[in-house]
């Protein structure tokens, strides 16, 4: 079985005021972090034993601040990775490490080179310090130039950025200022999220016209820099998209260790199963990791995925992707094809302008209404199903 594995790391140095995530305040001399990483391992251990791994094409270590584990903790994790994974597989093409700037020090980036990362993400969203200090956001924003030079040094052409737009007091220049700064450093791939605020955060929510608007002049500008959006909120310089992350967008399996993640595994017959870990750092500490095959202690939260939900799925992720679903294993996965799940939809989008003619994607201007358009599709998947089982 060909699986991605993604390893969360749920633990921050601080909480930035956006952010809604599971995360542990954590300091950088504790005992945790350390025991952190065994535990990851051991869990990594029995994931292996419960599903028939063949093939890792890709690992992504996320979080939280995967780089508050520091250079020995996040090297530690990267050599039993790759131990785990070479007893079944070659080694992956694409290896992601997640940081923050402002803990991705040389010795950190030295480490995680060491430990065989392939590629850097790093979590900039923003060169502005007063949009900076509105959101809490952890790390000076003087410290930005040089950590963005010394991760062009050691990851060149293969680190990544991610920028945020609609943030407190950031108005056009600021976005433009940002957008620039950072390309100046090379990146091969940017993300420009728009500042989305959930129940639990404490920011007012923005304007959402305003930020909209802000959202569509970064894209733009980012597309005059030479970023081409393959994803709705991902660009790319040519062939430098993350394949870790084009494997979600694909529906295609994954394993996830640590409190919060989760992991889905597709089967031959269009069904899957989906675990989620429990979010409470503590009991998974204490039980050693999740537990599988019936042992005891923190157990994960399964859960069946019929095939109209994995259909469904499967279309939701796809069609945020700029290429669109993967019609060939949709069509082996369900014995159906998308034409076939969802014709009148396509009909009508395809009519606006807002579904390519080449291939069933949205256009670069239809992913802007990909939420009306799923609606839209799963509304006449749900009818033409129940006349299938009729």
């Amino acid at each position: 079985m060909e699986v991605s594995l993604y390893v969360h790391v749920p633990l921050c140095f601080g909480c930035c005021a956006y952010c809604d995530f599971y995360s542990v305040p954590v300091k950088p001399e504790s005992s945790l972090l350390d025991h952190y990483v065994s535990t990851l391992l051991a869990e990594g251990e029995r994931l292996f034993e419960k599903f028939p791994v063949s093939r890792a094409p890709t690992v992504y270590i996320g979080g939280g601040t995967p780089s508050v584990l520091g250079p020995e903790g996040i090297l530690r994790l990267l050599k039993g990775l790759s131990a785990l994974v070479a007893r079944v597989s070659p080694p992956p093409p694409e290896i992601t490490v997640e940081a923050n700037p402002e803990t991705a020090d040389e010795a950190f980036l030295a480490a995680i080179r060491e430990g065989g990362a392939t590629r850097l993400s790093l979590g900039v969203q923003t060169f502005y310090g007063p949009s900076r200090l509105a959101v809490q956001r952890t790390g000076d924003e003087t410290l930005l130039p040089g950590r963005l030079a010394l991760a062009a040094g050691y990851f060149p052409g293969a680190f990544s950025a991610d920028l945020i737009s609609g943030l407190p007091l950031q108005n056009e220049k600021v976005l433009l200022d940002d957008v620039t700064a950072l390309v100046s450093y090379k990146p091969a791939h940017v993300s420009l999220y728009a500042l989305t605020l959930k129940p639990g955060t404490s920011l007012a929510a923005p304007n959402r016209d305003e930020a909209d608007r802000l959202w569509l002049y970064g894209r733009d500008t980012l597309e005059k820099q030479g970023y081409g959006q393959y994803e709705v909120s991902n660009f790319s310089l040519p062939g430098k998209g993350s394949l870790h992350n084009i494997r979600y967008w694909r529906m295609q399996s994954w394993l996830a260790l640590g409190p919060a993640a989760s992991g889905t595994v597709i089967n031959e017959d269009g069904t899957g199963l989906r675990y989620t870990i429990p979010a409470d750092i503590d009991a998974w500490l204490a039980a050693g990791g999740s537990r599988f095959l019936n042992e005891t202690g923190l157990s994960p939260v399964m859960e069946e995925l019929d095939a109209i939900t994995l259909m469904k799925e499967t279309l939701l992720m796809g069609f945020r992707y700029i290429e669109g679903p993967d019609g060939d294993v949709f069509q082996y996965r369900f014995r159906r094809s998308i034409g076939e799940v969802i014709p009148k939809t396509l009909s009508i989008w395809q009519d606006r302008g807002l579904l390519r003619k080449d291939k069933c994607a949205l256009t670069k201007e239809g992913l802007l209404f990909l939420d009306p358009f799923l609606l839209e599709a799963f509304r006449e998947l749900d009818e033409i199903n129940q006349r299938y089982i009729k």
